[in-house]
C-alpha cells in the first residue's frame, strides 16, 4: 500500500509518501509545500492545490492519510490550516483516491507508543522506522511522514475489521 501523509497548512504543508505494510515502512518521497503568509489567501490555495495535485498525479498513492485539524485559541491558525486540509481532500477526491483522517494523538501513538510524545519523539522514531540516514527536516515533513506510517499501521487494520464485520453482517 502507498499512502501520502499530509500535515495540512497554508504557510508550510508537510508531505510524505511511504510504501508498505503492518510493520514494515519505506519512505518514498518527503517534502514542503511553501507559501509566503502575506500573499493572497487564493493565491496560496491554488498553489497549494497545484502542488499536491502533482504529489497525486507523480506517486500514486492508494490513499491520503491527513492530521485532522486540531482546534485551539489561535482561530486563524485553525481556519488557515482548515483551508489546507479542504484542499487535500477535495484534491484526492476529483482522483478518486480516499482521505482518511488521524488525530495527533494517534499518530503519536502509532509512531512512538505514546500518545503524548513530543515533536523531537516523533521525528526520531519516523527515521528509526524508515531508516533514514537523517532526521526529515522541517517538523512539518517528519509529520507527514509519521501519518503516512500511522494510517499504513493502523487505518489499514481498522480497514480489514470493517470489511471483516461487513462479511459477518451478510
Amino acid at each position: 500500500m502507498r499512502v501520502l501523509g499530509v500535515d495540512p497548512g497554508l504557510t508550510r504543508c508537510g508531505l510524505g509518501v511511504v510504501d508498505g505494510r503492518p510493520g514494515r515502512a519505506t519512505m518514498v518521497a518527503v517534502g514542503v509545500v511553501r507559501t509566503p503568509s502575506d500573499g493572497p489567501a487564493g493565491e496560496r490555495l491554488v498553489y497549494l492545490e497545484q502542488q499536491l495535485g502533482g504529489w497525486l498525479d507523480r506517486f500514486e498513492p492508494d490513499v491520503v492519510a491527513v492530521e485532522r485539524v486540531f482546534a485551539d485559541v489561535n482561530v486563524a491558525s485553525v481556519m488557515t490550516t482548515a483551508h489546507a486540509t479542504a484542499i487535500a481532500l477535495l484534491t484526492a477526491a476529483k482522483r478518486g483516491i480516499p482521505v482518511h483522517f488521524h488525530t495527533p494523538t494517534e499518530v503519536k501513538a502509532a509512531v512512538t507508543g505514546s500518545g503524548r510524545a513530543e515533536k523531537a519523539q516523533v521525528t526520531t522514531m519516523v527515521t528509526r522506522i524508515l531508516s533514514l540516514s537523517q532526521a526529515p527536516r522541517p517538523a512539518d515533513a517528519a509529520d507527514a511522514l509519521a501519518l503516512a506510517i500511522c494510517h499504513l499501521w493502523r487505518g489499514a487494520a481498522e480497514g480489514r475489521l470493517t470489511d471483516l464485520a461487513r462479511a459477518a453482517r451478510r
